[in-house]
């Protein structure tokens, strides 16, 4: 490339050659060279810039207020800013995934976009840092140890509470489900083995309930993430800050991002090397992870066979599930939403490891926290969209089978024990295992019940109880589908009232 196409830039280090439309820089560069090794960039996680964009510019209004910056300066700053909440220049965020230096990378790879936006708004060239810099000017009052695990703890307010309205979707696509299956009649198990009967209804009901429970416990570690450490600058001591920045940036902060509850936390020495609420949120989502993955295998032991298995459910056929035996389809969804579940255990290891690496004021290692709870968090909620669309929406039910395997189940004596008492009961389930025959011809045939009693025992509402739902209250499929857009929106505005 022809010279004219660079600019050069400096740094401690050295000079180094930057592409001339470019929005990073220097620092940014060095990072790329050095941390080649995720070859993920952080751009992948657009709510983490969105609060990257949302610190820095309550900084530049706190900045302004206090008296410290420029009110030119500022208003180029906090337009810079708002591009990136738009979501406009995240491709300018390259660097990578994992880094050393707890975060710095990524917070001077925002400093030079937000610095040369700014100057490029103010129609001066990029790389100008004696007019705009992205040390003195947009990092003004901060440090990384601040900035950064803020910006993280507001990403990962958006990108849980979205996490929760997926859950939601998910969960009511079950509780459909098992309205929908009320009346079928099916064999129970414990450990693999016929218990007593039971509903399908009952079953896929008793998932949605699991599931709802996954989310109060989101819901719960959520404003842990609104206690920041902004104005702690380097460890806490909030060297470097005007007096008045700690409370005037909270105060923009929570006007920019409509979180009305943040606060400074209490002791930002303690602050600025805790990183306790990114493990509680891991195990948060590594505890609905592994109760989501059950219900998958769950689902494939359901659908098993379709001859020579279970066969009480039918889970939609995706696609061919063989590429030597004709006409098999296998449970594919559940099996890829099992493998998301496996790995969000093995992050949650990671954080924990990260998080007892930390060294007297700072922990070094937030950067393999960020990206391992984002990708959690946008994974999970993938793999519940997926599996709720391409597969409990469509799964079936065979009735015939369930009914055939509750009348020949050994099971069904347990609902006799009041009539005929134990000792009784048990001599017709040995019957019935030696003769494959019907429990409750067994019963009739042996004199211990009429035909009549054994019929009025023997249906839906007597062995299984009511259903729980009565009456359904769920969303439209027009609603569905404006729940999923507000999801994949980066728009904030509507979480203010959730807090």
């Amino acid at each position: 490339m022809a010279d004219q196409e660079f600019r050069v830039e400096q740094d401690s280090i050295g000079e180094i050659r930057i592409p001339a439309n470019a929005y990073w820089g220097v620092n940014t560069a060095r990072a790329v060279e050095n941390f080649d090794i995720a070859r993920r960039q952080i751009s992948v996680y657009p709510d983490f810039l969105v609060g990257l964009a949302q610190v820095k510019q309550a900084a530049a209004r706190a900045n302004l207020e206090i008296g410290v910056l420029d009110a030119e300066r500022e208003d180029l700053i906090d337009r810079a800013c708002q591009d990136i909440i738009d979501g406009n220049l995240h491709d300018q965020f390259i660097v990578g995934v994992i880094q050393g230096g707890a975060g710095t990378s990524s917070n001077m790879n925002a400093n030079e976009v937000i610095a040369n936006r700014a100057l490029e708004l103010a129609g001066r060239p990029r790389g100008d840092y004696t007019f705009i810099s992205p040390n003195d000017h947009v990092n003004l009052s901060q440090s990384t140890n601040d900035a950064y695990p803020s910006a993280l703890k507001l990403g990962l307010v958006h990108s849980t509470h979205n996490l929760i309205a997926e859950y939601e979707l998910l969960r009511d696509s079950f509780r459909k489900k098992g309205y929908e299956f009320r009346e079928i009649l099916k064999v129970g198990r414990t450990q693999m083995q016929d218990a007593v009967p039971m509903t399908l209804g009952q079953e896929f009901h008793g998932f949605s309930v699991t599931i709802g429970e996954d989310i109060q416990r989101l819901r719960d570690v959520q404003p842990l993430l609104l206690e920041l450490n902004l104005g702690a600058t380097a460890i806490g001591t909030g060297i470097n800050a005007h007096p008045g920045y700690r409370e005037s940036v909270i105060k923009h902060l929570r006007d920019i991002s409509g979180y009305d509850h943040l606060k400074t936390a209490t002791d930002l020495i303690e602050a600025t090397s805790d990183t306790g609420v990114f493990m509680s949120l891991s195990s948060v989502m590594k505890r609905g992870a592994m109760k989501l993955s059950k219900i998958c295998n769950d689902l494939r032991l359901l659908s098993s066979g379709p001859q020579a298995g279970f066969g009480e459910i039918n889970l939609p056929e995706r696609q061919a599930g063989s590429s030597i035996m004709p006409g098999k389809v296998n449970p594919v969804i559940p099996e890829a939403v099992s493998q998301v579940a496996f790995i969000v255990a093995g992050g949650d290891v990671a954080i924990s490891f990260a998080s007892e690496a930390g060294q007297l004021q700072l922990n070094a290692f937030e950067p393999v926290m960020m990206h391992t709870l984002m990708q959690n968090s946008v994974w999970l909620r993938r793999a519940m969209r997926t599996l709720r669309v391409n597969c409990v929406s469509g799964i079936t039910a065979n009735p015939e089978k369930t009914e055939a395997q509750v009348a020949a189940s050994i099971g069904l004596v347990t609902a006799l024990n009041p009539l005929i008492g134990y000792a009784a009961a048990s001599k017709v389930a040995k019957r019935a295992q030696k003769t494959n025959e019907n429990v409750g011809d067994i019963v009739v045939s042996e004199g211990l019940l009429s035909r009549e009693q054994v019929d009025q025992m023997l249906v839906p509402e007597s062995l299984a109880g009511p259903h729980p739902d009565e009456a359904l209250d769920l969303l439209t499929e027009e609603q569905i589908q404006e729940q999923e857009r507000k999801i994949d929106s980066l728009d904030t505005t509507e979480l203010a009232e959730f807090f």
